[in-house]
């Protein structure tokens, strides 16, 4: 009988130890698309790094402009070269991993003219990407999980309006998941009032380039003081901390491997609101192996 309950609570220890770990436990998303160097998406899945592969990005849409994705030299979409993506979106849906189209970026030619633009931005994203149905589907015919807002140009009107209509099509079929990348000064310049709404699932932060809400050397007091800030005030379902995966990665807010898991991710990972770590981007996450260094931490 002593062999029996000793046996018996080493295993309900080890559930125990299962259950908090998964508690405990964070994402990593990742911006891919932007660098042909950076390998296959279906080589990104299987790194087994990630949780949500951000595919950046959709830089041309709304005020009637034919909405075009740019995959930098991943594909062509003009010769409607980008169809070959379908399998490799299915095989890391097959892993568990969110797939998401990323409107907008540091650069290009988007912004919302009325409400009635959001509309049509959302009807066309929904027959395009996600559960419709369209003769000219830039990825095939897969359906990818949700849409993400890297809004850093054009006006900040409506994206509100967008995410609303958008959220109405998680009530069709599978939930459309909405995410989006706001800089760190709180509330964000582009998509502060569109937050407000209560309708996204993921906000992951930049905390980079931006000097006065980020890590420096050694000190986190600015990076801790906007943290706090934006899993006090943002009614989303989870917040990433968005860092570059490496020193080339942005202009400033690079985190050291040492300092993030001795000094930056204790100070976060007590909030309920936390969800894990963004990193810009997979060709710099090449360059450093920073995820895989930091997926045990996360």
């Amino acid at each position: 009988m002593a062999i029996k309950s000793a046996i018996l609570l080493a295993f309900a220890t080890s559930v125990i130890l299962v259950l908090l770990t998964g508690i405990d436990a964070g994402d990593i998303a990742i911006y891919c698309g932007q660098n042909s160097d950076e390998g296959t998406l279906a080589e990104t899945c299987a790194t087994g790094n990630y949780d949500f592969v951000n595919l950046a990005f959709l830089p041309t849409f709304g005020n009637g402009q034919t909405p075009m994705i740019n995959l930098a030299g991943h594909c062509d979409p003009y010769s409607n070269g980008c169809t070959n993506l379908s399998s490799d979106i299915k095989s890391c849906q097959a892993q568990g991993i969110k797939v998401i189209l990323s409107l907008g970026g540091g650069a290009g030619s988007y912004y919302l003219a009325s409400f009635d633009d959001a509309r049509q931005v959302a009807t066309y994203l929904w027959n395009n990407f996600l559960g419709g149905q369209s003769a000219s589907r830039p990825f095939g015919d897969a359906i990818l999980d949700g849409i993400d807002f890297d809004i850093e140009g054009g006006t900040n009107q409506h994206w509100d309006d967008l995410a609303k209509y958008l959220s109405r099509y998680s009530q069709r079929s599978k939930k459309v998941y909405l995410t989006a990348a706001p800089q760190c000064p709180f509330p964000d310049a582009w998509v502060g009032g569109a937050l407000k709404t209560g309708l996204f699932d993921y906000v992951w932060v930049q905390f980079y380039n931006n000097p006065q809400c980020q890590y420096t050397d050694g000190d986190i007091t600015n990076l801790a003081q906007a943290w706090k800030q934006w899993t006090t005030n943002v009614p989303a379902t989870k917040i990433f901390l968005g860092l570059p995966a490496s020193p080339e990665g942005a202009g400033s807010g690079f985190i050291p491997v040492s300092d993030l898991t001795s000094q930056v991710l204790p100070a976060i990972k007590g909030s309920a609101m936390y969800g894990g770590v963004m990193l810009w981007s997979k060709y710099y996450d090449d360059q450093t192996g920073y995820s895989s260094a930091i997926k045990n931490d996360v």
